[in-house]
């Protein structure tokens, strides 16, 4: 495991060093909600022409309050089977397609529309849970994106406005994941993306 500041450029050479062949590197992105997942992937996909999944996607959580321990919400929080099926179907050249989390409805429904994502050299999945334990076999790199508390606090701030009591159940979700099933030690890559315009 590398941690702290280890570049995009490092991260494109590390890629670069596990291709072998035909077959397509598969990057997953985690970390806690607003620590710079999503800008960090599109650093990465802007040097290497990678497809970019969003975990967002896979969202199955649920849109009200969960009387559930951490651990629970943790495991309902993102279809994993459903992202297993399109990382597997693009890790073997086919196009993949599902349905997303409609977040502008925000009622439990999927898009009708299906969302689509060609192969490509090099995937990313990146999103809350990306490296589960579940998903691990098929990546390649994993990488952890941090920021000290109080930066994420900001950041989420100005991105959602108020931090509700939804917001805070699946924060208390991502603190049990992060330090049960995805340690600093699950990844191969950990990432310091306080400086996230320099990315």
């Amino acid at each position: 495991m590398t941690s702290g500041a280890v570049s995009v450029a490092g991260l494109v050479a590390d890629v670069s060093a596990i291709r072998v062949g035909d077959r397509p590197v598969i990057v997953g992105i985690d970390g806690r909600s607003g620590v710079g997942k999503s800008t960090l992937a599109r650093a990465i996909a802007a040097q290497t022409a990678a497809t970019v999944i969003g975990g967002d996607d896979f969202f199955a959580g649920g849109t009200t309050l969960v009387d559930a321990p951490p651990e629970h919400l943790a495991d309902l929080c993102i279809d994993r089977q459903k992202l297993l099926r399109v990382l597997e179907d693009l890790r073997s050249g086919r196009t993949a397609a599902w349905r997303a989390f409609d977040w502008e409805a925000f009622d439990g429904r999927l898009e009708v529309a299906l969302t689509q994502a060609a192969p490509a050299d090099v995937i990313i999945v990146e999103g809350v849970y990306s490296c589960h334990p579940d998903l691990r076999p098929v990546l390649d790199l994993r990488v952890l994106a941090k920021v000290a508390p109080d930066v994420r606090e900001d950041r989420l701030k100005a991105r959602e406005g108020e931090i509700g009591p939804w917001d805070r159940q699946w924060h208390a979700a991502e603190d049990w994941y992060f330090a049960t099933l995805a340690p600093d030690t699950a990844f191969d890559r950990v990432v310091d993306t306080t400086d996230e315009y320099r990315l």
